[in-house]
């Protein structure tokens, strides 16, 4: 029997998607549904209140400054699944997932790390460990992994087949496959929000990415390997006309968001900010200075339209995300909008970043770095393309797997906690 285990995350694998497809069941996703959280949830098999990751993005209070997709596994709080069956000789590698660079008890990392020049432009490359693997595995999907269709307006479905291709051939080297791996599958989110989940494109995305869960699944089966499949969150259909809501925009009129006009554009002063949004999708983590402030930025964001809750620290604990990182206010947005980070009103006034792929230096995710701005290379600020969006509570995601859980779980934290279990009982795969 396999005591070998390979784990995949499919970006955006909801259950709608699938639901008439045998061999999927549905699960409720982690909350909030977004990736970060999600990957966090699933290796510690608990809440964020417990590990940490409320967003895709922390803010650093003492530094004043908001960071989306740091890559630092310090990130991430509390005892991972895989602790006992790692002291108990497993070997455990992780490709493509985030936080899984520095103190992390993996014996294979694999993770995108390009090198921004001061010029402009980047150096493309991936961490690696062990020295030699990324090269190893290069030569066997084809060439070196780009960047560019990870993210961005060229993103697309060559992410997921250089990801498959690599994770097969990592499966296969005897030398260096880890007795559980954990892989990822990017491309069906892209489409799934420039166009929406009912689009063509969205067909196509996700008859790719069945492909891909197959390939992964035979070539598990064939060298020993159980499996499991699932998605971090499901895309909804945002409003047509357009669904964006602008917290920061509201927080600027109130007064209550700071900024320094440099030449004639707008940045940010997070020094001086009494209250700033970090958007996320369908979420925003709104941040204050004191007591007063809170009370400030709930007033001033009370009615804006598009807004379905807003949770102050008490009421976040009903959701699980009662962290020290969380926001003084937990924004929700409603159905069918999401929230976008940008406070100016002009298009003259935008910073720099804003016309730029910059997932580091923006305060907040930007969907729109998916399209093409004018002129090309730079990237569109144009909303109203957005088509897709995730992160609320209720999300249902789909799953399949060829373990034997002990009971049908309800959500992806049972899935973690039975996937727990079951490693927990596997001994030395040896």
């Amino acid at each position: 029997m396999a005591t070998k285990l390979l784990v995949v995350q499919v970006a955006a694998l909801g259950w709608d998607l699938v639901k008439d497809i045998p061999g999927f069941q549905a699960a409720e996703a982690f909350f909030p549904a977004v990736t970060c959280t999600a990957q966090a949830g699933f290796r510690t098999a608990s809440l964020p209140r417990d590990h940490g990751m409320v967003a895709n993005g922390v803010r650093l209070p003492d530094l004043r400054k908001i960071l989306l997709w740091e890559q630092s596994a310090g990130l991430v709080q509390g005892e991972r699944i895989w602790s006992r069956y790692r002291a108990a000789g497993g070997t455990v590698g992780m490709m493509f997932w985030q936080q899984s660079l520095g103190d992390e008890a993996l014996d294979l990392v694999l993770s995108p790390a390009p090198i921004h020049k001061h010029s402009g432009g980047m150096i493309q490359d991936c961490y690696a460990k062990p020295d030699g693997l990324y090269e190893r595995l290069a030569r066997q999907a084809g060439g070196r992994f780009n960047l560019m269709h990870y993210w961005g307006p060229l993103a697309s479905r060559k992410s997921s087949a250089w990801i498959t291709d690599a994770t097969c051939a990592l499966l296969r080297d005897a030398q260096l496959a880890p007795d559980l791996l954990f892989s990822y599958l990017p491309h069906l989110d892209y489409d799934l929000q420039r166009h929406g989940p009912g689009s063509p494109q969205a067909r196509k995305a996700l008859d790719f990415t069945l492909q891909c869960v197959g390939r992964l699944k035979s070539e598990a089966q064939t060298q020993g390997y159980h499996w499991l499949f699932y998605g971090d969150y499901a895309i909804e259909a945002v409003k047509p006309d357009n669904g964006a809501v602008f917290p920061n925009r509201r927080l600027h009129e109130a007064g209550l968001l700071k900024t320094r006009q440099i030449k004639q554009m707008l940045y940010a002063d997070l020094f001086a900010t009494p209250a700033f949004a970090m958007v996320d999708h369908q979420i925003a983590h709104v941040y204050t200075r004191d007591v007063h402030a809170t009370e400030a930025a709930r007033e001033a964001l009370t009615g804006l339209a598009g807004i379905d809750r807003i949770l102050d620290r008490e009421e976040q604990a009903m959701l699980g995300i009662d962290h020290p990182r969380s926001g003084d206010l937990l924004l929700i947005a409603e159905a069918g909008q999401w929230f976008a980070y940008p406070w100016w009103t002009k298009k003259k006034q935008a910073p720099d970043f804003a016309t730029h792929v910059d997932i580091h230096n923006k305060p907040g995710y930007d969907p729109c770095e998916l399209f093409f701005g004018w002129p090309p290379p730079s990237v569109s600020m144009n909303t109203a393309r957005i088509r897709g969006s995730h992160g609320r509570p209720g999300d249902k995601v789909a799953w399949s797997t060829s373990l034997d859980f002990a009971a049908t779980p309800g959500s992806m934290l049972d899935i973690a906690r039975f996937t727990k279990a079951w490693l927990d009982s596997q001994g030395n795969p040896d």
